[in-house]
């Protein structure tokens, strides 16, 4: 299911919300009607917080099937809030969400990261993991979007990226703008394998390059 969205006047949905086939991770202040809204589209349990006192969970979270990676400075109570594994990233790069692009079979990640990040990632994730960027942007979480159907990035994403997403990730890689012509995807919404929310912005051509670069038929 694909829908549209804005949560108080703002579309970029991936910037306070995170998901798995299973999980919604959202910002507490998100409306509940909202929150059902997007827990409908994307057919999951959804569970409202904070990361590190912040309500930009999307930009700090990154999730798959095995685990859940967030910010090293995550606080007690925000752990306990998820109710399944969770890896604070003992990393000065602490904006996981928008460092780590995964899914259930792979991940790329920030350049930046040493070999015992990538090792942690692996561990917590349980999936393979390389440095990447996409359009020559590192922040590769906020500059792409992806499922186990598909992935989204950056229509500036270079072939030798998007080769390097398709055989780490094992799943078609396509390229688009959302929001009216936002370049960083990732921040644009949120997605697993069963639908998408996207900015309300959007429009019908991205919505259907969305719609067929993620398989949602």
């Amino acid at each position: 299911m694909l829908r549209r969205l804005e949560v108080d006047g703002n579309p970029y949905i991936g910037v306070f919300c995170a998901a798995n086939d299973e999980l919604l991770v959202h910002a507490r202040y998100v409306p509940k009607a909202d929150v059902k809204h997007i827990a409908e589209a994307l057919d999951v349990r959804s569970v409202g917080t904070s990361v590190a006192h912040s309500t930009v969970v999307g930009c700090l979270v990154a999730l798959n099937s095995n685990g859940i990676l967030t910010s090293p400075f995550s606080e007690a109570e925000e752990l306990e809030a998820f109710r399944g594994p969770v890896y604070p990233l003992p990393h000065k790069l602490s904006a996981v969400g928008n460092n780590v692009l995964c899914n259930d079979r792979g991940a790329v990640v920030h350049p930046g990261y040493d070999n015992d990040a990538i090792d942690f990632i692996h561990e917590a994730l349980g999936v393979p993991v390389v440095r990447g960027t996409v359009a020559g942007v590192k922040t590769v979480g906020a500059a792409a979007v992806a499922t186990n159907k598909g992935v989204l990035c950056h229509p500036y994403a270079r072939p030798g990226e998007m080769e390097l997403l398709k055989e780490i990730l094992r799943v078609p890689v396509a390229i688009t703008t959302a929001n009216y012509g936002s370049a960083l995807v990732g921040a644009c919404m949120v997605a697993n394998s069963k639908g998408a929310v996207v900015g309300a912005r959007t429009t019908p051509i991205e919505l259907g390059r969305i719609e067929e670069g993620l398989s949602l038929y």
